[in-house]
């Protein structure tokens, strides 16, 4: 059994929200993502530690082996810590699919290490999630449906290294990769809003809101087909601007371009629950210093961004 795992972290260009519904969205996964070793210590103990960017310990955590028996339970585990809590949801989630899972007569100590600063929100939690599948060798999806929630997406973009056209289909995953290589590349730049941005909450925001689910549903996936066949930037920026309209629509907000910026040539695109995280802009070798001098410092070209 290997010792060492890593899941690439992700970026859904388009299909924000609706991708709950089954809305078609281009997803794509990063050059950045997570690790996970392992190695093997005394009995009954569990080390878990999680380092950043810097190789910084962020988190650290001693489990008890005995939390992990043939009886695990969620509510086996009380701690006042969150990451702790969730970080034993996920294992106990991952020991219920595989119940061979954390058992033998050898203790572990695990150490994470992600590759991008916390607030980026690329997948900390995900690339989290499918590293332990991949050790507990049962279906990250699932894994992560019966833990923490969410569309799948960012699984999918975790486990492949092309971008990928991913829905659900009838509840159930279906991600196709494909050669999205855009000839305007280039012009492409992701920034980022100074702020993490909640995804779950994002999500049941967007739940409770009432309204026709096929046309945002039908829409999306149709912007989507059409970016895959777009080979013209003015084309691709008229598509992303639709897309920004119909969400803006649907959940009653304000595209991010006119919260931020409104006095910019080109065209910007919320990425993933809006108000944080990245956004994706198009423009010139300039544009930078437009983002630079408005407060927003991370500014990245896509070449250096997307694995493709």
């Amino acid at each position: 059994m290997p010792n060492n795992y890593y899941s690439n972290g992700k970026l859904l260009l388009t299909g924000e929200y609706a991708v709950l519904d089954g809305a078609l969205s281009l997803a794509v996964p990063t050059i950045f993502g997570q690790s996970l070793s392992i190695k093997n210590i005394e009995p009954h103990k569990l080390v878990w530690k999680s380092r950043d960017v810097k190789g910084n310990i962020w988190f650290e955590h001693n489990f008890d082996r005995d939390l992990f028996s043939i009886n695990t339970k969620v509510d086996n585990f009380k701690s006042t810590d969150p990451i702790a809590q969730t970080l034993y949801k996920i294992l106990a989630g991952a020991k219920k699919l595989n119940p061979l899972f954390l058992s033998g007569p050898k203790g572990f100590e695990t150490e994470t290490r992600l590759g991008f600063p916390q607030d980026w929100g690329l997948g900390t939690s995900s690339t989290l999630i499918n590293n332990i599948a991949q050790w507990a060798q049962v279906d990250a999806f699932e894994l992560q449906w019966n833990t923490l929630g969410g569309s799948g997406y960012d699984i999918a973009c975790a486990q492949h290294d092309t971008p990928v056209l991913y829905r659900l289909t009838d509840g159930r995953p279906n991600t196709k990769e494909i050669g999205f290589d855009p000839p305007f590349k280039t012009n492409l730049f992701f920034v980022h809003l100074n702020k993490k941005q909640d995804s779950r909450e994002g999500i049941l925001n967007y739940r409770k809101r009432k309204f026709y689910k096929p046309e945002l549903i039908d829409g999306v996936s149709a912007i989507t087909r059409e970016i895959l066949s777009c080979n013209q930037l003015s084309q691709f920026e008229a598509l992303i601007e639709a897309h920004e309209e119909l969400l803006a629509k649907t959940l009653d907000l304000s595209p991010v371009r006119e919260q931020y910026f409104s006095d910019y040539p080109g065209a910007v695109k919320s990425l993933g629950a809006w108000g944080g995280d990245f956004v994706l802009a198009t423009g010139n070798d300039r544009s930078p210093d437009y983002f630079y001098s408005n407060g927003f410092k991370t500014v990245i070209p896509y070449r250096d961004m997307v694995k493709f």
